[in-house]
């Protein structure tokens, strides 16, 4: 009979404890050079996300502001400067007693002011995440405007009218047509049912309520008919143009998320203002404004067309000598900064210095928020307030 070998020690071999802890280590050591990759990797997308979305959301915002900046003060062939220095009380304005420069709604005699929120001028500093004041004496916004930021009035024609065919009186009302095919003109931006408008040609403007028919009319809504019949001649004897009237409001408010968000608020025919959210992720509106070189502007002493200072809303508003109207119209060049921020969380640094917005410094708070900031700066000539154009 056959006996087994005895097991020897060679048989019998295996790992030691030893080393287990060094393949352990060696695996630790792989394994956090792994989260170490993977956490950097996903820090950096973050980053890089934040950062273009704070791109992306700025330049939506300037583009906006810009757009229709530069259109403040359009009507028709004229802009209101032109109209206004001869004197004959054009743009006429028909919603009953508005007072120039009163900061009506619809008081298109001013085609551009603004609100400053206190404590935000080119000296002061804000820091992140503080207690800011809101503009004062503004009309009702929902949401209502955010502390920190200044707030923007703009009222022109849209750039775009429609010919005037015929303008006829209907009882205590007037009827402009148009051709019902170019009904979208006046519909544009959203707006699918607008009750502000404006006529006109190189010669006078008129701005009226009315209602809007597709078919191709306009009904004034104005408490007396504005006079168009008579006033104007109808095309294709004339230059007589229909146009959607605006008067908007820029401003930064906080959106159902809590996010600060620009928003632009459109005033309709009864002058009260609906807002739409525009975009998310805009901290601060900042505003500074370039007027005219001569002080007081009258039929004899026009716009000179040199802006040789600068000055917040307060500084317009203070400088005005009782007329608020006039302070305004010598405004030809809007400064606009804006503070972007991501709309969530980008992973980045508390940063060592403080944001610059037009001279307005906007220090971090003690505690950073991971957010991805930076500002924006645009300098917007209005049309045709400019020497040489």
């Amino acid at each position: 009979m056959t006996r087994s070998a005895p097991l020897t020690r060679r048989h019998a071999s295996g790992l030691s404890l030893v080393e287990m802890m060094v393949a352990v280590l060696i695996a630790s050591f792989l394994i956090f050079g792994l989260l170490q990759v993977f956490t950097a990797s996903k820090a950096s997308y973050q980053t890089a996300e934040g950062l273009a979305r704070v791109q992306e959301n700025a330049r939506f915002a300037l583009d906006f502001l810009q757009r229709d900046i530069r259109m403040a003060g359009h009507f028709g062939c004229v802009n209101d400067q032109a109209h206004w220095v001869r004197q004959e009380g054009d743009p006429a304005r028909h919603f009953g007693a508005i007072t120039s420069g009163g900061g009506n709604a619809l008081d298109f005699s001013v085609s551009i002011e603004a609100y400053e929120a206190a404590g935000t001028g080119p000296t002061n500093t804000l820091t992140l995440g503080g207690t800011w004041t809101s503009p004062t004496g503004l009309p009702t916004l929902s949401p209502a405007p955010a502390g920190g930021s200044d707030v923007l009035v703009l009222r022109y024609l849209l750039p775009e009218g429609v010919p005037a065919t015929s303008i006829t009186a209907s009882g205590g009302t007037e009827v402009v047509a148009f051709p019902a095919a170019r009904a979208d003109v006046l519909t544009s931006g959203g707006v699918a049912t607008p009750t502000l408008f404006g006529v006109a040609d190189c010669s006078h403007a008129d701005v009226f309520p009315g209602t809007f028919n597709a078919a191709g009319a306009v009904t004034t809504t104005s408490a007396t008919a504005p006079g168009l019949v008579g006033r104007y001649t109808a095309q294709p004897s004339s230059v007589t143009m229909l146009y959607r009237a605006e008067s908007i409001i820029y401003y930064v408010g906080n959106n159902t998320a809590g996010e600060p968000s620009l928003f632009r608020a459109r005033a309709g025919g009864g002058g009260t203002y609906a807002s739409e959210e525009l975009v998310e992720g805009i901290e601060s509106l900042q505003l500074l404004f370039g007027q005219d070189t001569r002080p007081v502007l009258t039929s004899t002493q026009p716009p000179l067309g040199n802006i040789t200072e600068y000055g917040t809303a307060a500084t317009v508003r203070s400088g005005a000598a009782g007329d608020l109207a006039n302070a305004w119209r010598r405004v030809g060049v809007v400064q606009v900064g804006i503070l972007a921020r991501s709309p969530g969380g980008a992973a980045a640094p508390s940063p060592d210095t403080n944001y610059r917005v037009l001279g307005t410094q906007f220090q971090p708070a003690a505690a950073g928020d991971g957010r991805y900031r930076t500002s924006y700066e645009a300098t917007i000539a209005l049309r045709n307030r400019l020497f040489g154009n």
